[in-house]
Order: C-alpha cells, then structure tokens, then sequence
C-alpha cells in the first residue's frame, strides 16, 4: 500500500487540552515572541501618568511589526515584532541630549534625537516633551524612517511640550 492511500488518522483531544495546544503552538508563531523589557527608573508620578495616557494611545502595529506582549508588564514599556521595536516611556534625561552635535529628526511635530547604536540599530528619544520617551529599533528595521509616524502622534497627543524635570 503506498502512502498516499493510507488513512489520516486525526487525534482526538480533550477541549481544555485542544485550547493548550492552540495556545502553545501560536505562540510559536513569528511575530507573537514577547519581549523582556527592563522597565526605567521610577519616574515622577506626574511622569507616570503622562506614560500611562501614553500606553494606551500606542499603534497595534509599527513599521509593519504587531505588538508584542512585553515582560514584566508595565505602562513604562511597549515593543512590537518581539524586541525589533521596543519603547520605554519616563527615561531620566539621556547624556546626549546635552550635546548640541547630537543628530535630530522631527516627525509630525514631535522631535526626536538619534543615536547609532553598536550592531547598526538606533535609538531615538523625544526631547522638548514633558516626558522622555525612548525608542530602540534592531539594524533589520532601523531603515524604515515611517516607523516614528504612529509613535510620534501618540506622543503629540498624550506627552505635552517643555522641559522634562526628570
């Protein structure tokens, strides 16, 4: 008998198991890999609260990448596509932004300072918001200069303009 007439024989599982095995084998799939993502510092409650409006205001998608479930959870913290992108809201104040041969982007109203990273991916960082929000992106997608357009309107909308305290 050849192998392509034999029967299919189908497992037959217990609904609660069916649900773990759906489960475990999407969380295999690409794109659904949390991120571990150290939280910064405790901010100034007044910090916290505008990365808290800001966390709620954050795209599904960025950059073509979904987001991804981010541990230990946090209203600090964001990342899509596992860690390709990942977000911290409520940094202390970064050295570099101090220094006034430091490169900037401005998107939509919002600007950033950009730093190359080792290993070819960047960070960027708001300035002039009452929060600093940070976001590292990995070299495979630090060439999509579109993915700080749905960051920064959440941004504009959330983090008021002026000199963050912190």
């Amino acid at each position: 008998m050849s192998l392509h007439h034999r029967p299919v024989r189908l497992l037959a599982l217990p609904a609660p198991m069916a649900v773990l095995a759906v489960a475990v084998l999407a969380g295999c799939s690409p794109g659904t890999a949390g991120a571990r993502v150290a939280p910064p510092p405790t901010p100034p409650a007044e910090v916290a609260r505008l990365c808290a409006a800001l966390h709620e205001e954050l795209p599904e998608t960025v950059a073509g990448l979904k987001r991804s479930p981010v541990g230990p959870s946090s209203d600090l913290t964001a990342a899509w596509g596992g860690s390709a992108i990942v977000l911290r809201c409520g940094i202390p104040k970064p050295p570099a932004m101090s220094d006034p041969a430091q490169d900037g982007v401005e998107v939509n109203g919002v600007g950033w300072l950009l730093e190359q990273l080792d290993g070819g991916g960047f960070r960027f960082t708001t300035g002039l918001r009452l929060a600093y929000t940070e976001v590292t992106v990995d070299k495979d997608h630090a060439k999509d200069a579109g993915l700080l357009v749905p960051l920064s309107a959440a941004v504009k909308k959330t983090v008021p303009e002026g000199i963050a305290s912190y």
